[in-house]
């Protein structure tokens, strides 16, 4: 078996179709769609590339029958900011067979060596760790968009090859037809009513306010986890731009304490959901059977973001963006789930506040590490 490097149509299209073998009797599997792969390895549409580089191969036989696959990467505003330099690895899809991933994890290996890492993460993306980001280890259900799906056997090939965990990521789940626990709503109705505080849902119209916003609140609230790098304004509106489609701009909101951005919260309808059948696919009959199931609703959403500034950490702002979402979402009587994806299992105060939404386990992702 060897790896080939990915630089024409049909390697890519082997890439992306490695998955209808993999997953073809795993009911749980909803494929990416094909366009969103692509654009993490497109230059003109992923804004990485601007400070890093990346590569992808795909494993085959000796009668050339694709085994696997694999992507490598380097963020050079990240890599540094490690203990050692540290390359990132992703898309990682292969069979259940020690020395095939063996061979794919060497070849990324060797290839962030030439680039003067000494380790790799993975499985991450070659972009921000809202999607693509971790390896699945437990809670085996259909993934909401933009999450990774993976086989159980996946966790054995990467601990096997001598990848440790850095982090767990926590993904908790509310079940919106119960209400939230009396005591956390009695505090965020308290919150919320607080003189000075206001609170504001998105805006299309005014969308580059909000964007500096939450830039503006995500920057300053984030800054002291470990690899802390700043969101650019660049990468935000390209984000806001594919979220366009399933946008609703009811179902992200801000909070203001005398006019100063404070606090903010980001959903979105699960378009997995939409294009669960799609395999990938996004043509005249796709788009026309997702414009239909997005007028129709969906039963899920995903909260992909949040952030509160330092100084207002303790003020009780999560809470009350958690009941303006549902002043809004409940009496739609549309929404039943609400995920809650990810959290590092570092982040102590977001999964406190997981836990007094009333939020369950769902599932958990693995960020694992290799060192050379």
């Amino acid at each position: 078996m060897k790896a080939i490097l990915v630089n024409n149509t049909q390697t890519e299209q082997q890439f992306l179709n490695i998955v209808e073998k993999l997953y073809q009797n795993d009911k749980a599997y909803i494929r990416p769609l094909d366009q969103d792969v692509k654009k993490v390895f497109d230059a003109n549409q992923n804004p990485f590339f601007k400070h890093g580089q990346c590569i992808r191969w795909i494993l085959v036989d000796d009668a050339n029958n694709v085994l696997g696959r694999i992507a490598a990467f380097v963020n050079e505003k990240k890599a540094f900011g490690y203990e050692v330099p540290t390359g990132g690895m992703g898309f990682f899809e292969c069979i259940d067979d020690q020395t095939a991933a063996k061979v794919l994890f060497d070849t990324a290996k060797s290839w962030l060596i030439e680039k003067g890492m000494k380790a790799m993460e993975g499985p991450i993306n070659f972009g921000e760790n809202d999607t693509f980001w971790g390896l699945l280890v437990e809670g085996f259900i259909p993934a909401s968009y933009g999450m990774n799906y993976h086989p159980p056997y996946y966790h054995n090939l990467f601990k096997s090859y001598g990848f440790e965990t850095a982090y767990e990521q926590i993904t908790n789940i509310i079940d919106l037809t119960i209400p939230f626990p009396a005591r956390f709503t009695k505090i965020a109705n308290w919150v919320a009513a607080k003189p000075g505080y206001t609170f504001e849902h998105f805006n299309k119209n005014n969308a580059e306010k909000y964007i500096n916003d939450l830039m503006e609140i995500y920057n300053d609230g984030w800054q002291d986890f470990e690899n802390f790098t700043p969101i650019k304004k660049e990468t935000l509106q390209e984000s806001f731009k594919q979220m366009q489609v399933i946008m609703d701009e009811h179902l992200i909101w801000f909070s203001y304490i005398n006019g100063e951005p404070a606090s903010f919260i980001v959903l979105i309808p699960d378009a997995n959901q939409m294009i669960k059948d799609f395999n990938g696919q996004l043509g005249l009959l796709q788009k026309l059977k997702f414009a239909i199931r997005r007028w129709a609703g969906v039963k899920r959403m995903r909260a992909i973001v949040m952030g509160t500034k330092q100084a207002y950490q303790k003020h009780g702002l999560e809470s009350a963006l958690f009941i303006k979402l549902g002043e809004y979402v409940l009496p739609k009587n549309q929404y039943t789930e609400l995920e809650l994806s990810w959290v590092g299992d570092f982040n102590d105060k977001m999964l406190a506040l997981h836990e007094a939404t009333g939020a369950k386990f769902g599932k958990k992702h693995l960020t694992l590490r290799k060192s050379f």
